[in-house]
């Protein structure tokens, strides 16, 4: 049996700022079913990359993603960017109802496999007792995982998001990483980007590592999170050991 076709492919992408080269020669590619941590330290690229990838920023290179027309893309990939604000007050049900958008046609009413898929989205963030909640009457917290929700109601083969722990309590950090899990799990693709490794080493099945615009490391990450890299590319010595419960990953201090 062949393969299943990537979902994302870049190859040699690239993007300058100025004299300063942003991203450089950047090519990986993720199949359905795998669960990819992006992680690097701050300026890394992280982000560029994830947007060069969609097309919303325009880079050197090939990206299957960007050469798609913007309806196909929505139906292909869904975006969480860093950016969470919700600027007007809809319930959350509305708000997660969005994400249904690329599967209809202009003016098309939703139909029952919308309102199974937002109630799926909601029932996986523990959003089920807020769907009646306007979303900027929510905390912040609560609107991440509402803003997360969106994204998992548009079913689409590959999700990609942007430091998607950020804001969330210890609970919900593991809750979301283990929803990722189950979604590559189904045959799905997720893509996050990170700066916890310790949720990084123990829910992602690959973790491909930035450093000054290049990618330096690409793998599982007993083999990705070496002392030599983290002392190379984090400045960091760690303990990382495999528990009988999964990874155990613990900075322990800054190498100068």
């Amino acid at each position: 049996m062949s393969a299943p076709a990537p979902l994302i492919t870049l190859s040699g992408l690239g993007l300058r700022r100025g004299a300063r080269a942003v991203l450089q020669d950047v090519s990986f590619s993720i199949a359905p079913g795998e669960f990819v941590g992006l992680i690097g330290p701050n300026g890394a690229g992280k982000t560029t990359l994830m947007r060069c990838a969609l097309g919303l920023l325009a880079g050197q290179g090939h990206a299957n993603l960007a050469a798609l027309p913007p309806a196909e893309r929505a139906r292909a990939v869904a975006w969480l960017p860093q950016s969470r604000e919700i600027a007007w007050p809809v319930s959350v049900e509305a708000l997660v109802a969005l994400g249904r958008s690329p599967h209809r046609a202009p003016g098309q009413r939703p139909g029952p496999r919308d309102a199974a898929a937002v109630d799926a989205a909601l029932a996986r963030m523990g959003l089920e007792a807020l769907r009646h909640r306007p979303a900027t009457q929510l905390s912040g917290g609560e609107q991440a995982r509402a803003l997360i929700a969106r994204a998992l109601a548009q079913e689409t083969p590959l999700l990609m998001a942007d430091e998607p722990t950020a804001g969330l309590d210890p609970a919900n950090q593991i809750a979301l990483m283990e929803r990722f899990g189950e979604g590559a799990a189904e045959g799905r693709a997720v893509l996050v980007s990170l700066h916890d490794l310790g949720l990084a080493a123990r829910h992602c099945s690959r973790l491909l590592v930035l450093h000054e615009g290049r990618l330096v490391a690409d793998g599982p990450p007993a083999a990705v999170l070496t002392p030599e890299l983290l002392a190379r590319v984090f400045q960091i010595s760690a303990h990382f050991v495999q528990g009988a419960e999964g990874a155990i990953f613990q900075p322990l201090r800054v190498i100068a």
